[in-house]
């Protein structure tokens, strides 16, 4: 059972003197096999300062093409995911790009706290994510990629984007997190997010049941459906607070600090980069809308009807088809 009461330095904390980077071990791949199967390849893994993170390879499925006119505009694409839900909730995505475009060599990184990366004991801002992602870019031998972000992942690639904008070939952005406004909360609320003394359990219990809008439900079909190859969402987030020592911090230390909220300032550089996007959205999505992003200077957006945040799960297909005609027009 993860830890009630492990609070993650804020930003802006000094380590003490002597103080060496630690982290809480994620739990093992074989746990996670056992409950989810192999959904995903093998997970390969890199050692940072911070801790060790997992990432998924999903190998290009056809050869390399023999003249300049056949080179797919997307050989090298790196899928990014949102708070709570691991790599494994952007499997779908992945598999069927992969189809798409079978010279491409798709990666999907678990973010700290998350499926089988390690909790770094340090804060959860931007520059601790970019340099995950820079990190893995290096391991990769990868210069730059064309990233898909989804949720937290989104604004993730965001602020990469408007930080290191060399390193983003392209960008796809699916409804977005960091344009949250924490103005927009009640008083109590605000101080759930700044924290300190007496407040902390309440505050976790408060994000997580804001997050996943109400109390987490696991279907009770879930095993049923694992085994037809399903991605349940759901019981993914049940099994990481249970089995994951350092996820609920992980958690809330990102909803506070990684990019949840209030990002608009980063948005609008990296629309000003000029680095080609495609944002999709869903039409019942309630954390950010079509009409903010394109506010920010984002203005390719796509709107898929009828559906709300989860769209990079629930609707797959329609996804898919945007990126390829996105990437096919780079």
């Amino acid at each position: 059972m993860p830890n009630a009461t492990l609070v993650l330095p804020r930003p802006g904390t000094a380590a003490k003197p002597g103080d060496e980077p630690q982290s809480i071990p994620a739990p093992s791949e074989e746990a996670f096999v056992a409950t989810f199967g192999n959904l995903l390849p093998q997970a390969s893994y890199l050692r940072t300062c911070h801790g060790r993170a997992a990432y998924y390879i999903f190998p290009a499925t056809a050869g390399q093409p023999t003249t300049s006119s056949e080179t797919p505009p997307t050989p090298r694409v790196l899928l990014i995911h949102g708070v709570q839900t691991p790599a494994l909730g952007m499997q779908p995505l992945a598999r069927e790009l992969s189809t798409r475009f079978p010279h491409a060599q798709i990666v999907l990184v678990d973010l700290w706290g998350h499926g089988l990366s390690d909790t770094p004991l340090a804060p959860h801002d931007p520059p601790l994510f970019h340099a995950l992602v820079e990190a893995l870019l290096h391991e990769l031998g990868w210069a730059d990629a064309h990233f898909v972000g989804y949720s937290f992942g989104a604004s993730t690639v965001a602020s990469l984007a408007a930080a290191r904008p060399e390193l983003v070939a392209s960008m796809v952005i699916i409804a977005p997190a960091g344009l949250i406004r924490s103005g927009n909360f009640s008083e109590v609320q605000r101080g759930y997010l700044r924290g300190g003394e007496g407040v902390e359990e309440q505050a976790r219990a408060w994000i997580l049941d804001w997050l996943e809008g109400g109390e987490l439900v696991v279907p009770k079909d879930w095993k049923e459906r694992v085994g037809r190859g399903e991605v349940v969402a759901k019981a993914v987030k049940d099994w990481e607070l249970r089995e994951h020592e350092g996820h609920a911090a992980s958690v809330v230390a990102i909803f506070r600090d990684g990019g949840a909220l209030d990002r608009h300032a980063e948005f609008a550089k990296a629309a000003r980069t000029g680095i080609k996007h495609l944002c999709i959205m869903g039409e019942k999505d309630d954390v950010s809308s079509a009409e903010e992003l394109q506010g920010l200077g984002l203005r390719n957006v796509e709107v898929v009807p009828d559906v709300g945040h989860a769209v990079v799960r629930e609707r797959v297909q329609e996804v898919a088809q945007l990126i390829e005609e996105f990437w096919n027009r780079l």
